[in-house]
This record gives C-alpha cells, structure tokens and sequence, in this order.
C-alpha cells in the first residue's frame, strides 16, 4: 500500500495493482494455484485502499483527486501458439480452454477486489491475449457489464515483431474484436528511444487511445537499469509534443521518480487525437491483410490445404505427414494467396482433431503463419478447434440461418468473441 501511495503522490493517474502473475498457471510453476484468486483480490484491494484514501483526503480540502487502479493480467510463462517441445509442433503446455479458466478466475478477482480497468501487458502471444479477452467478455455477458480494457504488447526485436513473429498491426487487428478496448500500446521492451518508431507505427493506425510505458533503457552486465528519470520523462515529453500518446508511465527498472519527471514533463501537453476508426475489413496472421472493395478486386484463397480440394494433401493430413502438408500451403502462398482455407471435412478423419494439429503446425511455421487463415467445416466443433489455435484474425467458412435465426445468432456472437470474421 506504501508503495501505492509513492506513486500516487509522484502524480500517477492509473495504478497497477501487484498481480502480474497472478493466475493459476503461472502459480503452478511455485506450488502456488490455490493461492492466486487471492492473490489478485488482494493485490486489487491493496490498490483501490491506497487510491480512494488520496480522493478522500483531497476531498476534504476541496481538491478533485481521482486515481484508477487498473488490474495487471500477465501473458503467464505459456505461449498457445508456439510448441515448447521442438520435436513436435503440435504440443501446447495448455489448452486455449485452460488459459481463458486462469484468466476469468483472476480477471474476476481483480474486479471484485474493486479493479477499475483490466490491463493485459507484456503481451507476447495474441492467441493468448484473445484467451484473456474471451474470459472478459464472458464476464461482461454474465454481468451485464462493460469492462473497459487496456491492452498493451512487448516487442521481441527491432524489426518491432512479437515473440511469435507477429507484427504489432496484425496484433492489433487480432483482438481489436473486443468492444471495450480503452487502448492500445507497449510496455517493457527495451528504453523510451528504441520504441519511438514503434510508436509513430501505431499512432499513425490505430483508432484507440496510445499508451507507452518502456523500461528504462535494457539492464547492463550488472543487472541494472541505466535511464535516469528525466532521461525517460524528456522523450515521452517528444512523443507527446508530436501528438504520438495518450498515455504514459513506466516498467522495468522505473520507480517513483520517473513516474514524477514524466507527470512533470507532460503537464499540460495536450494528448494525441485519436484517429477515426476504419471499417474495413482487416485480417491478420503474422502480418496484416486488408480486404478492400474499393480499392482492389479479389482477395486470393488457397484452397488446396482442404481435403475436398487436394487428393495430395487429403492422403498427407490420412498420413499424418504434416511436415509435408505445410507445403503445400506454402506453394499456395507462394502462387499468391494471401488467405488460407483450411478443412478437414471427411468421413475418415476426426475433423476437430485435425483441425487443432494442423493449425497448430501453421503456427509453428513463418511463412504460412504470416498468410490469414480461413476456418472452413460444416462442423462447429471444428470450426472451434480452429479458432482456438489461430492467433490471427481468421474467416470463418460459414454460418448460414439453415439452423435457425436463434442458432445463426448464437454463432456469430461466439465467432466474434473469437475476434474472427465470417462469411455469412
């Protein structure tokens, strides 16, 4: 709580509470599990105690003092898209199902432990990242609520990919399905400077609120972080004059008094315009992919990873020769496809099974993992399978009323609250 009130008193807006890890798989890794509900209320409850003490204490003198405590989500230790096991592409330590459980556990507890906001940071997965946005919408549908979330990445490298190899837009058009998105942003990474261009990337693109929060600088051979705090606070000054933020603070090896310098610094600074919002469709694998009427004709489908459109690839995928099947997606993107259908609708094959191994294998491999992914079955349980393990903004093929306006309905919601898109 102490430290709470240090920042506060430094001039911060938004605190984060103590709850990083505070999920059961990262718990797991310490014996820990039972333990992290409580965990993240607490951590919750620490912070909204420090903040309404400081709006009490300047109400009494007259003063409008309003602090929002926003509840830290990790990316836990896992990544769904990328297997740990380098012999087999399709392992995953734990299921999408299992990551959404974790994260609705302590979303939860951070809400009811009076958590304003929700932040998911240090994201390096986007798979993950829907997971955690999943879990929240199924909250917001429970309760009746709009959660407002912040979502903020880490960058790999200076070529400003992931962990997985997505780059930051096509992350964003993976989870920007999400209604209540507050903003958009990077944390941690490397010092303020290296991410400047990052910055003016997103700025430029993105219709939500920006936030940059950067360690200060990349720790030296000691283990130490180098940036004094008017150091961090004169750049993000820059970025702001340049109308590149909206919202600004610290991470690794920030304290106190970078939080003052920045408050310091961006007194009176008027935040960047938040851009209108596109509604074009956009659909992402590692890269970005915009599907445009007005501007371009056809968008092209590889159809030859379906087992109905490729006698070649049907007898790999009845063979277990995934390897081998990735080819010929990658021959499709190389002709020029810049989607991917995929089905494995046949009699004798498990259909929801396959799905998930191939997916899986896709995402283990660059050069299709950068094309979208279409999601194509007559059969909903693989159409699920697909888009628990696509850590882009996939297509689904498709939903039609065959069922029932009720039905119709009920899937569309669920396939946009996979962050998906659909042929209807």
């Amino acid at each position: 709580k102490a430290i709470h009130q240090e920042y506060i008193a430094a001039g911060a807006d938004i605190i984060e509470t103590n709850t990083f890890n505070a999920n059961r798989i990262s718990q797991k890794e310490y014996g820990c599990e039972d333990f992290a509900s409580k965990m993240a209320f607490e951590g919750a409850r620490i912070a909204r105690t420090a903040a309404d003490e400081v709006e009490a204490v300047a109400a009494s003198i007259g003063v409008r003092r309003k602090v929002w405590v926003a509840g830290s989500m990790g990316p836990t230790s896992k990544s769904l898209s990328l297997s740990p096991d380098a012999g087999d592409p399709s392992f995953r330590a734990y299921s999408f199902d299992e990551v959404k459980a974790a994260y609705k556990e302590q979303a939860g507890a951070l809400l009811d432990g009076g958590a304003d906001i929700l932040l998911i940071e240090t994201c390096f997965d986007a798979l993950n990242t829907k997971a955690a946005l999943y879990a929240i919408s199924d909250i917001n549908r429970r309760f009746h609520r709009q959660i407002p979330v912040m979502v903020s990445v880490t960058v790999n490298d200076r070529s400003g990919r992931t962990l997985t190899g997505q780059t930051l837009w096509a992350f964003y058009t993976s989870i920007s399905h999400y209604p209540y998105l507050l903003s958009f942003g990077l944390n941690c990474s490397f010092g303020v400077t290296d991410l400047r261009p990052f910055v003016e990337q997103l700025s430029a693109n993105v219709p939500l609120p920006i936030s940059i929060y950067p360690n200060a600088g990349l720790p030296n051979q000691m283990g130490e972080y180098d940036e004094l705090p008017g150091f961090t606070a004169q750049h993000l000054r820059e970025m702001a004059e340049a109308g590149l933020i909206n919202i600004a603070g610290g991470c690794c090896g920030t304290n106190e008094q970078h939080i003052r310098a920045i408050a310091d610094a961006l007194h009176n600074i008027e935040p960047r315009t938040v851009p209108a919002k596109d509604d074009r469709l956009r659909v992402s694998g590692l890269e970005p992919l915009l599907i445009d009427r007005k501007t371009q004709n056809f968008t092209n489908v590889g159809e030859r990873t379906n087992v109905a459109g490729s006698r070649r690839f049907a007898r790999l995928i009845a063979e277990k020769q995934y390897d081998e099947a990735l080819a010929v997606a990658r021959q499709q993107i190389e002709g020029g496809a810049t989607v991917i259908d995929i089905n494995m609708d046949d009699a004798m094959l498990d259909s929801a099974r396959e799905m998930e191994k191939f997916v899986r294998y896709v995402s283990n491999d660059p050069s299709v993992a950068k094309a979208a992914l279409m999601i194509d079955s007559s059969h909903w349980d693989t159409i699920l399978a697909g888009l628990k393990n696509a850590q882009g903004k996939c297509i689904v093929n498709s939903i039609s009323l065959k069922e029932g306006e009720d039905e119709f309905v009920r899937k569309a919601r669920m396939i946009s609250s996979y962050g998906a898109a659909m042929v209807v």
